[in-house]
């Protein structure tokens, strides 16, 4: 009885101090918040656009910006759009400052950045792009400058686009794993790097395809911009003209070679500084602190935001969880005040039973109100099944799509447990196939068969919603489908996708369509509270970025396959055919 007066006071003493310090934290964090300056955007600003930053569909939020003025959020993509819409109509901004070294955003969002800024571009003030050593991706951005510097000693990189598989059959053979694969689709090459050594010709057609559909575009609004030929353009990567940057200025790539001091003394005589002032330069995040630019109205459209991999269930931060996603289109279906929504997808794919279950959701949406899709970087695979049934589909030309198709992958990892860990297993059941799909033994030509059937009713149920969706017949849908993937231009050719355009002409479209003029945008997910920022999506951040910075982008997306590979062993995936990085 001793012993647990003793506990029971311990417990209560760290309980009573547990509250007083959360109240001290509470009032602490008010207190922050009411005293911190409001952000001003002051007199001759330039906004800072620096590509190096990861503008994700969702913002990505700061737990610290509640606290001080110089920590910001960093703004999605589509908030990016707005910023610099918002700053084309704000006297103070008088020009835009692109940071173009890196760019760490996929190509159909580069296009959104992109296009913002041509739009900036109209109202007659100035746009600079300077970086030491541009990237391509970089560098597309970048071109629709009035001025294009590099660092002297710096340059460009131009030497075309390229596309490196890791393919892994040798290692499991190797540790006796045996990839026991099934899929409906001859391009439907997920599996490809578990059960060959190199590309399959179909893969290597499809992937030459897109590859020359995305380098294409590329260099046709580089084109546009600099007023150089394509054919030149093409061939100063084919010739590896572009070695220093003097090759640069002498191919008209860009307008000077200038340190960064020398770029900023530019400015400042173009905003008509001293010597001695300082510009002010506001970062895009920065500015979006200040200003109101998102706008108010009587009705609303809602705007979806899907990014991550199609999963059952809830999902975590970063994936599309059914039972999420599902209650999040209901609320929007139900909500009277709701006039149409726009669901903005960039996800190659996932579970196929969860890609169903959400595309319910969605045509019962679109039996009440509009429904609009925004395609992103990628659309593909699940990511499509999602939107067939939209009644309008908005993809850039160089978004990813289509991979219409299926597969699964039980690994039989017997020889693996008991050659290489001494490991064997027994067990007793009830019915002949009550231990079937194991990973401890392989599967019997019954359960192959099996599962081969299910993959095939899957894959036949896909091409019934696209084809129903689409308005197409079953043998054409058929003929595009196949697990293989396009561009959004060919996705519009093949009538895959109905408009190229970004997340405001999807809106534009909803709004048209729901007859509405006076209306505000209502996002989703809505905004985690301030522990869940605090402690989950930043959490998830930095442990991205240390894996990032240990393996390197090749070995991240290695090991992100890796991931995804351990999440649907035994489960049905329509998934895009794999990880496109370009670089």
């Amino acid at each position: 009885m001793r012993s647990f007066i003793k506990m029971f006071f311990a417990s209560f003493l760290a309980l009573v101090i547990f509250v007083i310090f959360g109240f001290l934290f509470m009032i602490v964090w008010i207190s922050s918040i009411a005293s911190a300056d409001k952000v001003r955007v002051g007199s001759n600003a330039v906004l800072v656009v620096d590509l190096s930053l990861p503008y994700q569909e969702r913002l990505m939020e700061n737990p610290l910006a509640a606290f001080s003025s110089d920590q910001f959020d960093i703004p999605g993509l589509y908030d990016v759009v707005r910023i610099i819409r918002k700053a084309s109509e704000d006297s103070a901004v008088k020009g835009i400052y692109v940071k173009c070294s890196s760019n760490n955003n996929g190509f159909a969002g580069s296009e959104e950045i992109r296009n913002a800024i041509l739009e900036f571009k109209k109202t007659g003030r100035f746009v600079y792009a300077y970086g030491d050593v541009i990237a391509q991706k970089a560098y597309y951005v970048g071109s629709v400058a009035d001025k294009v510097y590099c660092n002297p000693k710096g340059g460009v990189d131009w030497r075309g686009f390229a596309v490196h598989l890791a393919f892994v059959k040798k290692t499991l053979e190797k540790l006796e794993i045996q990839p026991q694969i099934f899929y409906a689709g001859k391009f439907k090459s997920a599996t490809e790097p578990f059960r060959e050594v190199k590309m399959t010709e179909p893969n290597r057609v499809q992937t030459r395809e897109i590859l020359e559909d995305i380098y294409g575009h590329f260099l046709e609004k580089i084109s546009e911009a600099r007023k150089i030929d394509t054919a030149s353009l093409r061939d100063l990567a084919d010739n590896n003209s572009i070695q220093f940057a003097s090759n640069a200025l002498q191919y008209k790539l860009v307008d000077g070679l200038k340190y960064d001091d020398e770029v900023k003394d530019e400015i400042k005589a173009r905003l008509k500084l001293g010597r001695e002032q300082s510009i002010n330069f506001i970062p895009l995040e920065k500015y979006a602190k200040a200003v109101n630019y998102k706008g108010s109205g009587k009705d609303r459209i809602a705007l979806i935001y899907a990014q991550g991999d199609i999963v059952d269930g809830k999902g975590e931060e970063g994936q599309i969880g059914s039972t999420t996603y599902r209650n999040l289109i209901r609320k929007a279906r139900e909500d009277k005040n709701v006039k149409a929504i726009v669901v903005r997808i960039n996800s190659g794919g996932g579970s196929s039973l969860a890609s169903e279950n959400i595309w319910r959701e969605m045509s019962l949406a679109r039996k009440d109100k509009p429904v609009v899709v925004s395609f992103g970087d990628v659309a593909a695979s699940g990511g499509y099944y999602l939107a067939c049934n939209a009644d309008s589909i908005f993809a850039q030309s160089n978004t990813i799509t289509g991979s219409i198709g299926v597969f699964a992958m039980i690994p039989n990892m017997e020889k693996f447990f008991d050659d290489k860990l001494g490991i064997t297993f027994d067990g007793v059941k009830t019915s002949p196939e009550a231990d079937a799909f194991t990973v401890v033994k392989p599967l019997s030509e019954k359960q192959k068969q099996f599962i081969q059937n299910e993959i095939d009713t899957i894959y036949h149920d896909f091409k019934s919603r696209v084809s129903e969706g689409r308005k197409k017949n079953m043998n054409y849908v058929d003929s595009i489908a196949q697990g293989r993937i396009w561009s959004g231009d060919r996705g519009l050719q093949l009538g895959l996708v109905d408009r190229i355009g970004g997340i405001q002409d999807a809106i534009d479209c909803a709004a048209r369509m729901a007859k509405v003029t006076d209306y505000r945008i209502r996002e989703y997910p809505e905004p985690q509270s301030f522990f869940d920022k605090l402690f989950g999506g930043y959490k998830q951040t930095y442990k991205s970025k240390a894996i990032k910075e240990e393996l390197g982008e090749e070995g991240h997306q290695l090991y992100m396959t890796i991931k995804r590979v351990k999440a649907m062993v035994g489960v049905s995936q329509s998934r895009m055919p794999f990880d496109f990085s370009i670089n």
